[in-house]
Parts: C-alpha cells; structure tokens; sequence
C-alpha cells in the first residue's frame, strides 16, 4: 500500500500484452520514418510513435525499434524524414511495417535535395526533413528527436490523414473505424 502523504510505493510493469492492449485503444496517425544509409540506399519504417516536442526550435521525436536497420542507417547519417500518410496510404504504411527488403522498389519516391533522404511522394500528405539533435534508450525503443529543417507538402487538398487504432487502419473521413479484417 502507498505511504499516503508521498504517494510512494513499489511497482511493478503490467504485462506487454496487457499494454499493447491499452496503447490500441488510442489511435495515432500513421508515418514512415526515411533515412539513407551511407552509401545512399534508402531504409524506411512504419512509425506510429511521432509527436511534436518544441515549436522553438521546431523539434519532433520519433520513437523506433533499437534493433531496426533504419534506426542504425538513421543515426549514422543524422538525418531522416517523417512522411505523414494520407488516408489512402494504407498499402504503403503495411509494406514498410512488413520489412520487405524491396519495399522502395515497390512505391513513387524521390531524395530530398538537401537531404539525399527519401520522401515518399504519392503516400505522404506531408514531411518533415529532420536532423538528429538528441536520442534517448527506453526499453526496446531508442526516441530520436529531430530539429525539423524543412517541410514539403505533396497534397493538393485538406489533408486527411492515415489513422491506426483498435488495430485496423482508418481516417477522420470514416465515421467509425472499420471492422478489423480477419
């Protein structure tokens, strides 16, 4: 029982399932995280896990598996870019959570100019060329903040945004989330 006047107690973790659980409760838009490694190929993931930090100066974090290769390419370089999926990206979001190893031979991409990072031009409503300004370990995740250096904007209307939640994907254009697929 906690000490009632400083609320201190010991505790332990819940369950990873029983988290994952909670965390599919509260949906997120969906992003691909895009660096390239130092010979130039490009690495890419599916990335839930993004949130503004800082308007001054303009920082987002990204939160990535420590194990992934992009993560690897990603720190080496310094760079990366965060392409925010439209709502009609869902292909894109599942072949870069997938690991294929052509993922980039299979969609529309083009290198930032000032980069050399991919940004996903016919998925990404919008995206973030970042600099790496800080990293932080937690668990299996490493969180990279990135100082944003550039945004290029690739919709032509509203954006609508990819969502994923309740764990199916879906967007602010769908009354409810759709029935999962099974």
């Amino acid at each position: 029982m906690p000490d009632p006047l400083t609320a201190t107690a010991e505790y332990t973790h819940v369950d990873p399932a029983q988290f994952r659980s909670l965390m599919t409760t509260h949906p997120a838009a969906v992003a691909i995280v895009t660096t390239s490694g130092p010979n130039g190929e490009p690495w890419g993931m599916t990335c839930s896990s993004v949130c503004s930090v800082s308007l001054k100066p303009p920082t987002l974090l990204a939160c990535l598996r420590a194990e992934s290769p992009t993560l690897a390419a990603l720190l080496e370089r310094n760079v990366f870019a965060v392409n925010l999926l439209h709502d009609q990206a869902e292909r894109a979001a599942k072949l870069f959570a997938s690991g294929d190893a052509d993922r980039f031979d299979k969609i529309t991409w083009i290198r930032d100019p000032e980069t050399g990072v991919p940004q996903l031009v016919e998925d990404a409503h919008t995206v973030a060329a970042c600099r790496v300004s800080a990293t932080l370990s937690v668990g299996d995740h490493v969180v990279v903040f990135g100082d944003v250096v550039g945004v290029t904007t690739h919709a032509d209307d509203e954006p609508s945004p990819l969502l994923y939640g309740m764990r199916r994907y879906w967007s602010l254009n769908t009354p409810t989330p759709p029935t999962p697929h099974t």
